[in-house]
Protein backbone atom coordinates (compact mmCIF):
# COMPACT_ATOMS: atom_id res chain seq x y z
CA UNK A 1 0.00 0.00 0.00
CA UNK A 2 1.91 3.11 -0.71
CA UNK A 3 2.27 5.91 1.60
CA UNK A 4 -0.68 8.77 1.32
CA UNK A 5 1.24 11.84 1.74
CA UNK A 6 -1.00 15.13 1.50
CA UNK A 7 -0.35 17.75 -0.78
CA UNK A 8 -1.61 20.20 1.44
CA UNK A 9 -1.13 19.11 4.45
CA UNK A 10 -3.73 21.77 5.75
CA UNK A 11 -6.92 20.38 3.99
CA UNK A 12 -5.67 16.68 2.89
CA UNK A 13 -7.85 14.65 0.27
CA UNK A 14 -10.08 12.84 3.16
CA UNK A 15 -11.45 16.55 4.32
CA UNK A 16 -11.55 17.52 0.35
CA UNK A 17 -13.96 14.35 0.60
CA UNK A 18 -16.46 16.02 2.49
CA UNK A 19 -16.96 19.27 0.25
CA UNK A 20 -19.41 19.04 -2.45
CA UNK A 21 -19.03 20.49 -5.90
CA UNK A 22 -18.84 20.24 -9.24
CA UNK A 23 -16.68 19.06 -11.31
CA UNK A 24 -13.61 18.00 -9.71
CA UNK A 25 -10.32 17.75 -11.19
CA UNK A 26 -8.22 14.27 -9.05
CA UNK A 27 -4.02 15.22 -9.29
CA UNK A 28 -2.47 12.29 -7.87
CA UNK A 29 1.43 12.71 -7.55
CA UNK A 30 3.59 9.67 -7.01
CA UNK A 31 6.85 9.39 -6.29
CA UNK A 32 8.50 5.68 -7.12
CA UNK A 33 11.63 3.71 -6.83
CA UNK A 34 12.91 2.86 -10.46
CA UNK A 35 12.28 -0.73 -9.50
CA UNK A 36 8.89 -0.26 -8.60
CA UNK A 37 7.79 0.97 -12.22
CA UNK A 38 6.36 -2.07 -13.43
CA UNK A 39 4.54 -2.85 -9.79
CA UNK A 40 3.01 0.84 -9.95
CA UNK A 41 1.86 0.70 -13.70
CA UNK A 42 0.44 -2.73 -12.77
CA UNK A 43 -1.48 -1.80 -9.80
CA UNK A 44 -2.60 2.15 -11.56
CA UNK A 45 -3.70 0.43 -14.62
CA UNK A 46 -6.23 -2.24 -12.53
CA UNK A 47 -7.31 1.09 -10.71
CA UNK A 48 -7.92 2.14 -13.82
CA UNK A 49 -10.22 0.20 -15.10
CA UNK A 50 -12.21 0.19 -11.44
CA UNK A 51 -12.51 3.81 -11.63
CA UNK A 52 -13.53 4.11 -15.33
CA UNK A 53 -16.74 1.70 -14.40
CA UNK A 54 -17.92 3.81 -11.78
CA UNK A 55 -20.57 6.19 -12.20
CA UNK A 56 -19.54 10.01 -12.53
CA UNK A 57 -15.89 9.17 -14.30
CA UNK A 58 -15.46 11.11 -16.99
CA UNK A 59 -11.46 10.51 -17.75
CA UNK A 60 -8.00 9.99 -16.71
CA UNK A 61 -4.27 10.33 -18.13
CA UNK A 62 -0.74 8.77 -16.85
CA UNK A 63 1.68 10.73 -16.93
CA UNK A 64 5.77 9.87 -16.84
CA UNK A 65 8.12 12.87 -15.36
CA UNK A 66 10.65 13.29 -18.51
CA UNK A 67 14.30 11.98 -17.95
CA UNK A 68 15.16 9.41 -15.05
CA UNK A 69 12.76 10.59 -12.72
CA UNK A 70 10.33 7.65 -11.96
CA UNK A 71 7.70 10.03 -10.74
CA UNK A 72 3.94 9.69 -12.22
CA UNK A 73 1.38 11.83 -12.16
CA UNK A 74 -2.75 11.13 -12.64
CA UNK A 75 -5.22 13.22 -14.32
CA UNK A 76 -8.51 12.16 -13.28
CA UNK A 77 -11.87 14.75 -14.17
CA UNK A 78 -14.99 13.04 -12.93
CA UNK A 79 -18.61 14.60 -12.56
CA UNK A 80 -18.33 15.92 -8.62
CA UNK A 81 -16.85 14.88 -5.66
CA UNK A 82 -20.02 12.99 -4.08
CA UNK A 83 -19.16 10.26 -7.05
CA UNK A 84 -14.83 10.41 -6.81
CA UNK A 85 -15.73 9.78 -3.07
CA UNK A 86 -18.09 7.20 -3.74
CA UNK A 87 -15.42 5.52 -5.80
CA UNK A 88 -12.30 6.42 -3.34
CA UNK A 89 -14.04 4.83 -0.56
CA UNK A 90 -15.45 1.91 -2.40
CA UNK A 91 -14.47 -1.40 -0.21
CA UNK A 92 -13.31 -2.88 -3.40
CA UNK A 93 -11.04 0.14 -4.60
CA UNK A 94 -9.65 0.12 -0.79
CA UNK A 95 -8.71 -3.53 -1.09
CA UNK A 96 -6.58 -2.57 -4.26
CA UNK A 97 -4.35 -0.56 -2.61
CA UNK A 98 -2.41 -3.24 -1.32
CA UNK A 99 -1.13 -4.21 -4.81
CA UNK A 100 1.12 -1.10 -4.69
CA UNK A 101 4.57 -0.97 -3.96
CA UNK A 102 5.22 -0.65 -0.13
CA UNK A 103 7.95 2.44 -1.25
CA UNK A 104 5.65 4.28 -3.41
CA UNK A 105 4.15 7.86 -1.96
CA UNK A 106 0.85 9.20 -3.05
CA UNK A 107 -0.35 12.97 -3.33
CA UNK A 108 -3.93 12.86 -4.02
CA UNK A 109 -5.48 16.08 -3.78
CA UNK A 110 -9.06 17.48 -5.75
CA UNK A 111 -9.35 20.78 -7.93
CA UNK A 112 -11.85 22.58 -9.46
CA UNK A 113 -11.32 24.36 -12.67
CA UNK A 114 -11.24 28.47 -11.93
CA UNK A 115 -11.73 31.41 -14.79
CA UNK A 116 -9.18 33.28 -15.80
CA UNK A 117 -10.87 35.72 -18.35
CA UNK A 118 -9.06 35.54 -21.23
CA UNK A 119 -7.34 32.78 -20.66
CA UNK A 120 -9.27 29.73 -19.66
CA UNK A 121 -12.95 28.85 -18.46
CA UNK A 122 -14.39 26.89 -15.85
Amino acid sequence: MPYMRPMDPAFPIQQQLGVETSPVVLVNLFLLDPADEQAFLDAWTDDAHFMKAQPGFISTQLHRAVGDSPAYLNYAVWESSARFRDAFTHPEFRAKLSAYPEQAVASPHLFKTVTVPGICVA
